[in-house]
Protein backbone atom coordinates (compact mmCIF):
# COMPACT_ATOMS: atom_id res chain seq x y z
CA UNK A 1 0.00 0.00 0.00
CA UNK A 2 1.32 3.65 -0.78
CA UNK A 3 0.85 6.82 1.45
CA UNK A 4 -1.90 6.06 3.61
CA UNK A 5 -4.50 8.27 5.59
CA UNK A 6 -2.33 10.69 7.44
CA UNK A 7 -5.29 12.26 8.81
CA UNK A 8 -5.89 10.91 12.10
CA UNK A 9 -4.84 12.15 15.85
CA UNK A 10 -1.63 11.20 16.86
CA UNK A 11 -2.21 11.04 20.35
CA UNK A 12 -5.02 8.25 19.69
CA UNK A 13 -1.93 6.08 18.78
CA UNK A 14 0.75 7.08 21.33
CA UNK A 15 0.41 6.88 25.21
CA UNK A 16 2.35 10.11 25.57
CA UNK A 17 1.45 13.97 26.51
CA UNK A 18 3.67 17.00 26.67
CA UNK A 19 5.99 17.62 27.62
CA UNK A 20 6.93 13.99 26.43
CA UNK A 21 4.71 13.78 22.98
CA UNK A 22 8.06 14.28 20.65
CA UNK A 23 6.00 13.36 17.19
CA UNK A 24 4.16 17.06 15.76
CA UNK A 25 2.80 15.53 12.64
CA UNK A 26 2.79 12.41 10.21
CA UNK A 27 3.70 13.42 7.09
CA UNK A 28 3.73 9.81 5.43
CA UNK A 29 2.89 6.17 6.16
CA UNK A 30 2.90 3.40 4.39
CA UNK A 31 1.38 0.62 6.96
CA UNK A 32 3.37 -2.37 7.53
CA UNK A 33 6.80 -0.56 6.00
CA UNK A 34 7.19 2.99 7.02
CA UNK A 35 6.31 6.13 8.54
CA UNK A 36 7.79 9.62 8.65
CA UNK A 37 7.03 12.71 11.60
CA UNK A 38 8.35 15.93 12.30
CA UNK A 39 9.21 17.63 15.36
CA UNK A 40 9.75 20.95 15.81
CA UNK A 41 12.16 21.79 18.28
CA UNK A 42 11.66 24.31 20.02
CA UNK A 43 13.73 26.78 22.09
CA UNK A 44 10.89 26.61 24.60
CA UNK A 45 11.41 22.64 24.35
CA UNK A 46 11.80 22.13 28.84
CA UNK A 47 14.83 20.44 28.51
CA UNK A 48 17.05 23.58 27.09
CA UNK A 49 17.21 25.24 30.02
CA UNK A 50 19.29 22.58 31.49
CA UNK A 51 21.45 20.84 28.72
CA UNK A 52 23.05 23.14 28.20
CA UNK A 53 22.23 26.71 29.22
CA UNK A 54 25.22 28.29 27.00
CA UNK A 55 24.61 25.33 24.02
CA UNK A 56 21.17 24.30 23.92
CA UNK A 57 21.28 20.77 21.85
CA UNK A 58 18.18 18.37 22.32
CA UNK A 59 18.98 15.25 24.10
CA UNK A 60 20.72 12.15 22.14
CA UNK A 61 18.17 9.88 24.09
CA UNK A 62 15.07 12.19 23.18
CA UNK A 63 16.19 11.85 19.48
CA UNK A 64 15.94 7.98 20.25
CA UNK A 65 12.57 8.16 21.94
CA UNK A 66 11.15 10.30 19.21
CA UNK A 67 12.17 7.61 16.80
CA UNK A 68 10.75 4.96 19.31
CA UNK A 69 6.87 7.16 19.50
CA UNK A 70 6.79 7.35 15.69
CA UNK A 71 7.57 3.70 15.22
CA UNK A 72 5.01 3.06 17.72
CA UNK A 73 2.43 4.68 16.01
CA UNK A 74 3.29 2.44 12.64
CA UNK A 75 2.71 -0.61 14.70
CA UNK A 76 -0.38 0.19 16.23
CA UNK A 77 -2.13 1.67 13.18
CA UNK A 78 -0.57 -1.13 10.87
CA UNK A 79 -2.72 -3.18 13.56
CA UNK A 80 -5.28 -1.52 13.39
CA UNK A 81 -5.31 -0.62 17.12
CA UNK A 82 -5.26 2.73 19.40
CA UNK A 83 -4.38 3.19 22.97
CA UNK A 84 -7.81 5.29 22.63
CA UNK A 85 -9.75 2.44 21.83
CA UNK A 86 -7.83 -0.94 22.75
CA UNK A 87 -5.88 0.23 25.19
CA UNK A 88 -2.88 -0.67 23.18
CA UNK A 89 0.59 0.60 23.56
CA UNK A 90 4.94 -0.45 22.19
CA UNK A 91 7.28 0.23 24.55
CA UNK A 92 10.98 0.08 23.69
CA UNK A 93 12.91 -2.62 23.62
CA UNK A 94 16.47 -2.44 22.75
CA UNK A 95 17.83 -0.36 20.44
CA UNK A 96 21.38 -1.16 18.62
CA UNK A 97 23.88 0.66 16.19
CA UNK A 98 22.76 4.15 17.65
CA UNK A 99 25.00 6.91 16.27
CA UNK A 100 24.58 10.39 16.79
CA UNK A 101 26.29 12.53 14.24
CA UNK A 102 25.05 16.55 14.46
CA UNK A 103 23.85 18.51 17.12
CA UNK A 104 19.94 19.12 17.17
CA UNK A 105 19.37 22.91 18.16
CA UNK A 106 16.42 25.12 18.69
CA UNK A 107 14.64 25.75 15.65
CA UNK A 108 15.71 22.90 13.77
CA UNK A 109 12.83 20.70 11.93
CA UNK A 110 13.46 17.12 13.17
CA UNK A 111 12.57 14.46 10.16
CA UNK A 112 11.75 11.03 11.83
CA UNK A 113 12.35 7.93 9.16
CA UNK A 114 11.08 4.29 10.17
CA UNK A 115 11.21 1.74 8.33
CA UNK A 116 10.19 -1.70 9.79
CA UNK A 117 12.76 -4.17 8.53
CA UNK A 118 10.55 -7.33 10.74
CA UNK A 119 8.09 -8.17 12.40
CA UNK A 120 7.75 -11.36 15.35
CA UNK A 121 4.53 -11.76 16.80
CA UNK A 122 4.70 -8.94 19.52
CA UNK A 123 7.83 -7.12 18.39
CA UNK A 124 8.67 -5.22 15.80
CA UNK A 125 12.68 -4.32 14.43
CA UNK A 126 12.75 -0.79 12.93
CA UNK A 127 15.97 0.52 10.96
CA UNK A 128 15.52 4.18 11.81
CA UNK A 129 17.31 7.86 11.20
CA UNK A 130 16.72 11.46 12.27
CA UNK A 131 17.38 14.04 10.18
CA UNK A 132 17.41 18.11 9.99
CA UNK A 133 18.22 19.79 6.45
CA UNK A 134 18.00 16.29 4.69
CA UNK A 135 21.07 16.03 7.09
CA UNK A 136 21.28 12.31 9.17
CA UNK A 137 21.66 13.20 12.96
CA UNK A 138 20.88 9.81 14.09
CA UNK A 139 20.55 6.52 12.68
CA UNK A 140 19.69 3.76 15.15
CA UNK A 141 17.81 0.12 15.16
CA UNK A 142 14.95 0.25 17.58
CA UNK A 143 12.75 -3.02 19.11
CA UNK A 144 9.65 -1.84 20.06
CA UNK A 145 7.23 -4.51 21.82
CA UNK A 146 3.81 -4.44 22.86
CA UNK A 147 3.57 -3.70 26.22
Amino acid sequence: MSDQDIDFVITDYLPHRYPFLLVDRVLEIVLGERIVCVKNVSANEPFFPGHFPDRPIMPGVLIVEALAQASGILALRSRNLSVEKHGSVFVLAGMDKTRFKKPVEPGDRLILDANVVSERRDIMKFSCEALVDENVVCSTELLIASG
